[in-house]
């Protein structure tokens, strides 16, 4: 992964508008480290392969960034984001990770299922 260039991401984010598209959003701020540090306050969502379908979306902030997508009933919002990988064009991946490299949220859209 590579850190986010904000004009490639907003163009991926638009090639997949109108569509139905898989999801996958993940965050943590720790779950997965609480048992070492206790002062942690265990936390963390994921949802995988949800259908979604957005009429607008867009990528904001000088980073990290954060993504909104407005669908018909609602919004999907992810904040927090400071990677993407650029070589999977059936795919968008983002990705946030902490001053230590550790991942604390992930927002990927695929016109595929995630395996």
């Amino acid at each position: 992964m590579q850190l986010i260039n904000q004009e490639q991401v907003q163009q991926r984010i638009d090639s997949f508008k109108d569509q139905d598209l898989y999801i996958h959003l993940e965050m943590t701020t720790g779950a997965y480290a609480a048992h070492l540090d206790s002062s942690k306050h265990p936390a963390a969502n994921f949802i995988t392969n949800a259908v979604i379908r957005y009429s607008h979306g867009s990528i904001a902030g000088s980073g990290p960034y954060r993504v909104g997508l407005k669908m018909i009933q609602g919004w999907i919002y992810s904040e927090g984001l400071t990677h993407w990988e650029e070589s999977e064009p059936e795919r968008l991946l983002l990705a946030g990770h902490d001053s230590q490299g550790k991942l604390i949220v992930s927002l990927q859209l695929s016109r595929v299922p995630f395996g």
